[in-house]
């Protein structure tokens, strides 16, 4: 038998918990043909990979890189961290379908698309077209059906309104997403009544389909949110995944044993499929205008702008979020990326030393970020605690997800000042693995390739075995890291030698190979 690669001298983890054995790897086309010790066989790329573990592709279950993606086809954020995988469309917010009033977000909007597209078959197409060098599964977002059918008010969807987000949702299903996202502190799906979600959820276990949700709440509302979520799983059937699942706020951390408790009691006494996703960091990141309060946020962006804007309102505003929170919570914020040139000293600096700069207070400061970069601003949230985050990432349902998108340090998306995450949830998670923390290197990969693959219905991928994929990573345990930061974002991990996706070397030796053979996976 003939390969077209042979990849040999490494110790193979197969993702699904197992030891590691000492056999090579054959690969034909875009498939795994074997697995065997010493294969003697003909073939036209012999790779040595003596030193390194090798294993499934990562899957990244939870990113953003739906545009960037299409933007920066090398991917070469998520490829340096061995990702072959990425499941987009998550917290609401998918680059299609594409209806009435929805506008993508202004981040999005701002690039320089490499085509037109509405229906997710559409935006399928873009992605062949362009074949980014990772795999994109896509979520359809809540948001982005209520926006089409509904708009940005703040208010219930009408009988009509409901009939269209259900037809699109099953059409988008149809064309091939992997299921429906939420994010519920999002407009406008932070004006969604439960009854909504609960119908889409039953469209979704129909089709056999998955739910995630980033919750109401991760932190005040946290035990509220979680049995929300639970409760859309047991009245619907669907699959269900909790989104970045955390405990927010000092106040909350205390939350962990009855969060981690109302999970297992779904799993083990209700049957249900739930699962979680987590990054290994203890700061979040999200659009700066998440802290502003509801009735600031009915209408989107044009009316957010005009209350911001408006001296009454924005006074009411300052009176509002002074009032809501303790002031050392704006301490614990930094300003991540911006646009507008009169604030791009500000990337990555924290907000209380912005505020200094500008002879503000903290949320006059945050209230002057939003007017002035017109809602493109992110921040940078440190509320977490690390133990909490480590219980979390050693439950056994929990996968790795870096909820961030694909960046590259130069290009389009290098102005940007991301988290960390986007370029080294990956490599930290192995290197605290590999130094003994958490859980063992065979169940660290299982929690990034097979278990990923058999919650989001990837049944050909996330596996090293004969007739699966051919999506396979290949690191070093003395030396893989990240070496990403909150000052410096834009570093690529190190000890990842080689990434092979669908069969094609991708990333060798440190370096991108320009080889590109990603597919949209449904």
């Amino acid at each position: 038998m003939a390969f077209d690669y042979l990849l040999t001298g490494a110790e193979v983890y197969d993702g699904l918990g197992n030891p590691p054995r000492c056999v090579d790897v054959g690969i034909t086309g875009d498939q795994i043909t074997a697995v065997e010790p010493e294969l003697r066989a003909e073939a036209d790329n012999t790779v040595n990979l003596t030193g390194c573990v090798l294993c499934p592709g990562f899957i990244d279950v939870h990113s953003h890189s739906d545009i960037y993606a299409l933007v920066e086809p090398s991917a070469f954020s998520k490829i340096t961290q061995g990702v072959t995988t990425e499941v987009v469309g998550n917290c609401g917010a998918s680059a299609a379908p594409r209806y009435g009033a929805h506008r993508l977000p202004a981040d999005w909007a701002r690039l320089e698309l490499p085509g037109a597209w509405q229906t997710v078959a559409d935006y399928r197409v873009l992605v062949d077209t362009v074949q980014p060098a990772v795999n994109l599964a896509l979520l359809v977002g809540h948001n982005t059906l209520r926006a089409g059918a509904v708009g940005y008010d703040g208010r219930a969807a009408t009988p009509t309104e409901m009939c269209q987000m259900e037809d699109r949702l099953r059409q988008a299903l149809d064309e091939g997403a992997i299921g429906l996202s939420t994010g519920l502190i999002y407009i406008p799906g932070r004006f969604a009544p439960r009854e909504e979600i609960e119908q889409l959820c039953r469209i979704v276990a129909e089709q056999d389909a998955i739910y995630t949700s980033h919750m109401r709440s991760e932190g005040d509302g946290l035990l509220d949110a979680l049995d929300e979520t639970l409760g859309y799983g047991r009245t619907s059937g669907a699959r269900v995944q909790v989104s970045h699942l955390k405990t927010s706020g000092r106040d909350n951390w205390s939350k962990l044993d009855a969060a981690l408790e109302r999970i297992w009691h779904a799993r083990e006494h209700d049957g249900l499929d739930v699962c979680a996703d987590r990054y290994p960091y203890i700061a979040a990141c999200t659009d700066l205008d998440i802290v502003l309060p509801d009735w600031a946020l009915d209408g989107g962006r044009t009316a957010i702008l005009e209350r911001v804007r408006n001296p009454q309102t924005r006074a009411q505003l300052h009176a509002e979020m002074t009032a809501a929170r303790d002031p050392d919570y704006w301490g614990s914020v930094t300003v991540g990326s911006t646009h507008h040139p009169d604030i791009q000293p500000f990337k990555g600096q924290p907000l209380c030393d912005v505020a200094t700069a500008l002879e503000l207070d903290p949320v006059a400061a945050v209230l002057y970020l939003i007017d002035r970069d017109e809602l493109q601003t992110t921040g940078i949230f440190f509320g977490m605690n690390e133990d909490n985050m480590w219980r979390i990432l050693a439950e056994p349902y929990v996968m790795l997800g870096s909820d961030g998108s694909v960046f590259a340090p130069t290009g389009p998306l290098s102005e940007n000042h991301p988290h960390p995450r986007a370029y080294g949830s990956f490599p930290r998670w192995l290197r605290a693995v590999c130094d003994g923390r958490c859980v063992p290197l065979a169940e660290a990969i299982r929690k990034m390739t097979a278990l990923p693959a058999a919650q989001f219905g990837f049944s050909d991928r996330g596996i090293c075995a004969p007739g699966y994929r051919a999506d396979l990573t290949a690191f070093r345990k003395d030396t893989v890291a990240d070496r990403a930061d909150f000052v410096n974002p834009h570093q690529a991990a190190v000890g990842i030698d080689y990434v092979m996706v669908n069969g094609v070397p991708t990333y060798v030796d440190g370096q991108l190979t320009g080889r590109r053979a990603g597919r949209f996976v449904a």
